[in-house]
């Protein structure tokens, strides 16, 4: 069926496809309203008043599992040492380092009371041995509030620990942060920062909107009481990875969840410096994705499939108008992706102003393309869960 408008000529396909661009779109909408401008809608509410938060410091032991770590405790221990608030704990596991990680421990020890430290024997045979150094730190811990991050980060400033605590109200039980990493020369960086404010958007966005999914172990914080009653990590030891993600997945609901989004509560980590590095620290994340419940899986699978039909759609809409010398084919599908960009471009970087990230501009579709691509190429060629290395 061919149709006269305006003097152009309009097939049964420029319908269809049309038709087809307009529900992607109105699905991409629908994600990035709902769940991806969660940590704006949730600012706003803070700014409003409108969220409840306590103002006893509870006291928290703070659980940090490092292999080989020297260097980076060296560099960023002493932040978490000297944070603003009144009664707290740092456990440092030593997860059978080969390094002078011990060394280091026991001389900070004589300068700061508060700091213990727990190790993972040589030679333990447990799949995931950081697995069993967070349980071995969380059961050595002296406090119910466990406030988890990784020997190679560092908060924004000294009221981290109040900002995470502040939001534990009776029925609180997790608070997910955010990790970001530190600014660095070179696009891998940009890649990197980009992934990763994302991802935050992604998981913050959606347990902003009672549907919490996941959190990062580089700024977690859950009950003592909670982590046992769920029997710790007994239902993922046979994998590598989720001793971040998969327990959050498995526990956290819209009831017992908060988020903490104000700079203060960011931790910042060392990126990694090449492609390669990167790519494997990405398969681990990705390696235990499948084991989401069914609900987090769709959620996350309609997403990225939604994106790609999007812009496969767009790409044919333009091609066809070329092919058939239809401008109104070219500008409606020109019109679609410029409308979704400046959306992109309004939520990600006020989102990354709240949480004190880079922004971005041109490379947003580059970005937006390139990592669901190599998402998808790890989940169908990446390795096992058993041949990745937690570090």
């Amino acid at each position: 069926m061919n149709i006269n408008l305006y003097g152009f000529q309009f097939t049964t396909l420029d319908f269809a496809l049309a038709a087809l661009l307009l529900i992607f779109f109105g699905v991409q909408l629908y994600y990035y309203l709902r769940y991806f401008r969660g940590i704006i809608r949730h600012n706003k509410k803070e700014d409003k008043k409108e969220l409840m938060f306590i103002d006893e410091k509870i006291p928290v032991s703070i659980v940090i599992c490092a292999r080989d770590e020297e260097e980076n405790l060296r560099k960023f221990l002493p932040f978490f040492l000297e944070q603003d608030y009144p009664e707290y704990e740092v456990i440092v596991i030593n997860d059978a380092s080969y390094d002078n990680t011990d060394d280091y421990i026991s001389l900070m020890m004589k300068s700061y009371p508060h700091l213990r430290t727990t190790f993972v024997p040589d030679g333990t045979t447990n799949l995931s041995t950081k697995k069993l150094g967070i349980t071995l730190g969380i059961k050595a811990s002296k406090y119910d509030l466990i406030l988890l991050t990784d020997a190679d980060c560092m908060p924004e400033g000294k009221d981290w620990i109040s900002k995470m605590v502040r939001n534990y109200t009776p029925e609180t039980e997790f608070v997910l942060g955010y990790g970001g990493y530190l600014k660095k020369k070179g696009f891998l960086n940009k890649i990197i920062k980009f992934d990763t404010l994302f991802v935050a958007m992604q998981y913050l966005g959606m347990a902003e909107a009672d549907r919490p999914h996941m959190g990062v172990g580089r700024n977690l914080s859950y009950r003592k009481e909670t982590f046992f009653n769920m029997k710790g990590f007994a239902g993922t030891l046979n994998l590598q990875s989720g001793d971040d993600d998969l327990l959050v997945n498995r526990g956290a609901t819209s009831t017992n969840t908060r988020i903490e989004v104000s700079k203060e509560s960011t931790t910042w980590s060392e990126p990694k410096r090449t492609f390669r590095q990167w790519y494997a620290q990405k398969e681990r994340h990705l390696s235990v994705s499948d084991k989401y419940n069914n609900s987090s899986k769709t959620r996350l699978t309609i997403e990225p499939v939604s994106r790609g039909l999007f812009y496969l759609t767009s790409i044919a809409m333009i091609i066809l108008g070329v092919l058939n010398f239809n401008w109104i084919v070219i500008g409606f599908s020109g019109l679609i992706l410029i409308s979704r960009y400046i959306l992109q471009l309004s939520i990600i970087n006020k989102t990354a102003k709240i949480l004190g990230e880079q922004k971005f501009y041109l490379t947003i579709p580059i970005f937006d393309i390139f990592i669901p691509l190599l998402n998808l190429f790890i989940l169908i060629f990446g390795k096992k869960n058993r041949n990745i290395k937690w570090k």
